[in-house]
């Protein structure tokens, strides 16, 4: 039944979870590796505990639905006029499929078994890598994601929390061993140490859950990723053995999402957002952050044919936009930035708009 939904991995965890993998995430809450994320720092303690979550659970059914790209994920590293979405969004919106897989496959059980049931997909406190480590399916690995010995570092995680008592899988082992290619690829050095993330540095953190402005010292070593990041997952070994063939068809890439123009990208209103990116994970942080995280691309890959569009961005509603901006703008023409500051400064409200003028000029 589970393979019949697209399910490439399948295990069973008890309904709750060592006391090391709750004790991990509160030390880690508590140095602020997490950055604005606020809200894992609610109901920290079902996170940790199924059976706080849902007193009756007795189970967790843990599932995998590998998304295994058809191309290479770092072939655009080095092509300053495109940009790089991470591999997961170039398709349809994960929590719409794996979550409605999930709800089909828990109907069933019900059915079947007479049993409870409640589906989880990256939503609700729980903490799906370390259940899915509890039933078997994979490890986590250096870059702190699950890897699996059939799949690589490309699944998707979803929990169906169950009263049925089904005896639970053996925990799978870490086979990483001396490996740390994940470490050394990271552009912006976000690992302090293997197995330990610091999304306040971490790429995918910065262009998919940071609000506000982005650090700008961490800026220049974003490259042209635009939405999230790919290249600790793409350099795992285990990769090897991940075949495109199992790949849920709804996760391949839209053609447009591909390898998009950065100046395409930047002519991007709130409508012409909303359409391009309409079923896709993209569309959830809005035109202004992504739009954002473009113009810090077009910083990056230094094509001064950009200049004119960037010079519009200028005056966007978003102080966002605006402030990336004139980064950006900064990188490609100096002498266009100071030629705008005296038009544009003097009209400028916003706080943090008016710091990225003083720092740029």
């Amino acid at each position: 039944m589970a393979k019949s939904e697209g399910f490439v991995a399948f295990g069973i965890a008890p309904g709750h979870l060592a006391p090391a993998a709750g004790l991990r995430l509160q030390q880690w809450l508590k140095e602020g590796l997490h950055g604005d994320m606020l809200w894992m720092e609610s109901r920290t303690d079902e996170r940790a505990n199924p059976d706080l979550l849902w007193p009756e659970v007795k189970s967790v059914i843990m599932l995998g639905m590998s998304y295994a790209p058809p191309q290479d994920p770092m072939a655009l590293a080095d092509q300053d006029m495109l940009a790089r979405i991470s591999v997961y969004a170039q398709g349809r919106d994960y929590h719409d499929v794996v979550k409605g897989a999930l709800k089909r496959l828990a109907g069933w059980l019900a059915h079947e078994a007479g049993a409870g049931v409640k589906v989880f997909v990256d939503t609700a406190p729980v903490m799906e890598k370390a259940l899915a480590q509890s039933a078997g399916l994979g490890w986590q690995g250096k870059h702190s994601n699950i890897v699996s010995r059939e799949h690589g570092s490309w699944l998707f995680l979803g929990a169906i929390y169950t009263t049925a008592e089904l005896d639970p899988a053996l925990p799978e082992d870490d086979h990483c061993g001396s490996c740390h290619l994940c470490q050394d690829i990271c552009p912006t050095n976000a690992f302090p140490a293997p197995y330990r993330l610091d999304a306040r540095r971490c790429i995918s953190y910065l262009t998919i859950e940071h609000k506000g402005s982005i650090d700008p010292e961490l800026r220049p070593l974003m490259g042209n990723h635009i939405y999230g990041c790919d290249d600790c997952l793409a350099v795992c070994p285990w990769n090897k053995f991940a075949e495109t063939a199992a790949a849920h068809k709804a996760f391949l890439p839209r053609a447009e999402l591909v390898a998009p123009q950065i100046a395409d990208l930047l002519t991007l209103d709130d409508a012409a957002f909303r359409k391009l990116f309409s079923g896709s994970p993209i569309k959830r942080i809005g035109r202004d952050r992504f739009v954002r995280n473009v113009l810090i691309a077009a910083g990056n890959g230094r094509d001064a044919a950009l200049v004119p569009q960037i010079e519009v961005l200028l005056r966007d509603p978003a102080p966002v936009v605006r402030g990336a901006a004139i980064w950006a703008l900064g990188r490609l023409s100096p002498e266009a930035l100071a030629q705008r500051r005296a038009e544009y400064l003097p009209d400028e409200q916003d706080p943090s708009v008016c710091a990225e003028w003083d720092s740029a000029t």
